[in-house]
């Protein structure tokens, strides 16, 4: 896999370091130049010292050939910029990191799928292990082929049943989250715009499950 990581923070970084690990072609973006010529000394990647939101920056690191490009610089605007200009150049699997919630709900209405909020996770471990709560997080949950995913709901969607949407074999709606609330699939809830469904499935039928929903 050939992977484009935007900013060496400390989750740019790490994630940097574990696909190396993996064996996976690595190009890191990063603008500050102390930090990137350190990087570039320490890790056994392509380090770029540039400004991640420029498209020729970008060009500059091969995105047209890239399979995904992570956007987790400490700005949530430019990492919502640079999924655009992935998703511009064809890149199917953008990963952006946004700190703030307004920009999270920003970025599932551009349409992204795969966003990462640090803050919101930790505080949510957090206030669980505060209650005395035991949650199993769903890194553990996640084995052999099984995916949990999400789906942003569309105007097309929209008074929709649930049950009423098309999903292949061994895939099961688990419910969906609209704003606040989280409604489980069993209510059969009509959809409304905005609605993040949650998916349980097979690896294999991901990609599809895509393609059926978005052809709606």
């Amino acid at each position: 896999m050939r992977l484009i990581i935007v900013g060496a923070s400390a989750l740019g970084t790490h994630l940097t370091r574990s696909q190396i690990r993996q064996g996976n072609e690595v190009v890191l973006i990063e603008r500050d130049e102390e930090l990137a010529r350190d990087l570039a000394e320490e890790l056994d990647c392509t380090v770029i010292n540039a400004e991640g939101t420029r498209p020729d920056i970008l060009e500059k690191a091969g995105i047209e050939a890239a399979d995904a490009v992570v956007a987790c610089t400490n700005h949530d605007q430019d990492n919502i910029l640079i999924g655009l200009i992935a998703r511009e150049a064809g890149i199917e699997k953008n990963i952006i990191k946004t700190d703030d919630e307004k920009f999270t709900q920003v970025a599932k209405k551009l349409g992204f799928t795969y966003l990462i909020n640090p803050p919101h996770i930790s505080s949510t471990i957090i206030t669980d292990a505060l209650r005395d709560v035991d949650t199993i997080q769903l890194s553990n949950l996640v084995r052999a082929d099984v995916r949990f995913i999400s789906f942003l709901a569309g105007e097309r969607h929209k008074g929709k049943r649930i049950h009423e949407l098309p999903i292949p074999e061994k895939t099961e709606f688990i419910g969906l989250y609209r704003k606040k609330d989280f409604i489980l699939a069993s209510e059969n809830p009509k959809l409304e715009e905005g609605d993040e469904l949650i998916i349980i499935t097979r690896s294999e039928h991901v990609n599809r499950i895509y393609e059926k929903l978005q052809e709606m």
